[in-house]
């Protein structure tokens, strides 16, 4: 029951929130001859974000939306959970290339819909998880060994028992302790 309250409450605050949205200009001093009203009325004239535009698919270095020449992988469903993504190094190469999420994890449908992690439930994992034993195996299906660079990745190939793909290409492991149990 308290947790219903503490929803009720958030999402009570959450409500007002939005609907008390202040001037900018307020608490700063005024640099223009213009009187607030009509700051105030300025904001009102910006177009609404409407659910029919384009998702935003990856961050560059400069926090933006960055487009390459070819069509990118859109991977907006995984990033309303794991918005970390958006800039990991190998997320955002895969992405550019047109290879998202889906392509190494699967779609992953359930996992999306299941939100009982955030009650302490037991979460639904990806369609398609990658122990460390298996990282190299996996990205080397597409990355075959004559095609990379031999002099750069000759510890890699020395010690696949130890190193793994992920160990310099980015962060795209989660490095947080999961709270809940794959169901």
């Amino acid at each position: 029951m308290k947790y219903v309250l503490f929803a009720f409450v958030l999402a009570a605050g959450c409500v007002i929130g939005a609907c008390c949205k202040q001037a900018e200009s307020v608490g700063q001093p005024q640099t223009s001859d213009e009187p607030v009203t009509e700051l105030a009325k300025e904001e009102k004239d910006e177009a609404p974000l409407l659910l029919d535009d384009e998702p935003l698919l990856l961050l560059g270095d400069d926090g933006g939306s960055e487009q390459s020449d070819g069509p990118q992988a859109d991977n907006s469903r995984c990033f309303v959970c794991h918005i970390n993504y958006m800039e990991e190094d190998i997320a955002v190469i895969h992405a550019r290339a047109n290879i998202g999420c889906a392509g190494c994890h699967g779609e992953s449908d359930e996992h999306i819909a299941d939100e009982s992690w955030a009650s302490g439930g037991n979460g639904t994992a990806p369609d398609t998880m990658f122990p460390k034993p298996k990282i190299v195996a996996f990205c080397m299906s597409c990355h075959t060994k004559d095609k990379i660079d031999l002099v750069q990745h000759r510890p890699l190939f020395a010690n696949m028992d130890k190193i793994v793909c992920t160990d310099c290409h980015g962060k795209h492991r989660i490095t947080t302790a999961r709270k809940c149990k794959w169901k």
